[in-house]
């Protein structure tokens, strides 16, 4: 009878040790569940935040652009990527040559503060058309294979589009595009009279259209008396942010 006590009191100390055992395995296996769950919620929350914020960020970003559009007429593009027929704008007289008459205000205003910093600022061009332009061009071709012989027609014109553009490339055909300066040659006014001119552009609506750096961008040369109307939003945000015209647009395309 004590043997039979024996083996059961050793048989219940065994199932009381299995099902403490199985306690702790429910318990872990629990334990580990909950942990994944809490780390699947926490990386999906973490995930969620992460798109959120870079959501966020381009929208700010986007917000801080003025609403333009890229199709708006004064960010018409004229380049060598974006030849461009005759645009036969409505013109009007201004200093001697002729502009838009949509920026024909902007431009006496422009050309009246510029001459306060600098009495010599004067208008050298404005409006060409594309047969003007054309003929422009071809002479400058010329001229650079006058001054040296050895310059192929591919050469002559390859160092032409630093400064002049062949036809349906030139942004003068738009009328938005003006030349001023103390001098009539490129690149020889004052650099601190160029800087303060620059600076007061945005005011009037207009940017310096191809900057020191930038011909990457633009395909042309630094040009110190080319300016372009875009517009007081535009020219101030593309002034702040040293962005040229392609770049810009670029911006305003990828915002949406």
């Amino acid at each position: 009878m004590r043997k039979k006590t024996n083996r059961l009191g050793a048989f219940l100390k065994i199932a009381v040790i299995l099902i403490f055992l199985l306690g702790l395995f429910v318990f872990w296996r629990d334990h580990q569940n909950r942990q994944q769950v809490e780390t699947g919620e926490t990386t999906q929350t973490q995930t969620e935040t992460s798109s959120k914020q870079t959501s966020s960020a381009k929208k700010t970003a986007s917000s801080t652009l003025p609403e333009v559009s890229p199709n708006d007429w004064e960010l018409v593009l004229v380049n060598r990527d974006h030849i461009t027929a005759e645009m036969n704008p409505q013109l009007t007289e201004v200093g001697g040559i002729q502009v838009d008459s949509r920026i024909a205000q902007n431009v006496q205003d422009f050309l009246a503060a510029a001459q306060a910093i600098d009495a010599q600022e004067h208008l050298i061009s404005g409006y060409r058309s594309v047969a003007y332009q054309e003929e422009l061009y071809r002479s400058y071709v010329e001229q650079e294979k006058s001054a040296d012989p050895n310059l192929s027609q591919e050469e002559a014109e390859k160092k032409v589009q630093t400064y002049s553009q062949p036809a349906g490339a030139s942004e003068h055909q738009t009328g938005l595009a003006i030349d001023m300066s103390t001098v009539d040659s490129l690149n020889e006014s004052d650099p601190d009279v160029v800087a303060k001119i620059r600076a007061l552009a945005p005011k009037y609506g207009f940017v310096l259209r191809f900057p020191e750096g930038k011909t990457d961008s633009t395909g042309v040369g630094y040009e110190d008396w080319h300016f372009r109307y875009v517009g007081k939003a535009s020219a101030k945000y593309m002034t702040k942010h040293n962005l040229t015209l392609e770049e810009y647009l670029t911006k305003l395309k990828e915002a949406g």
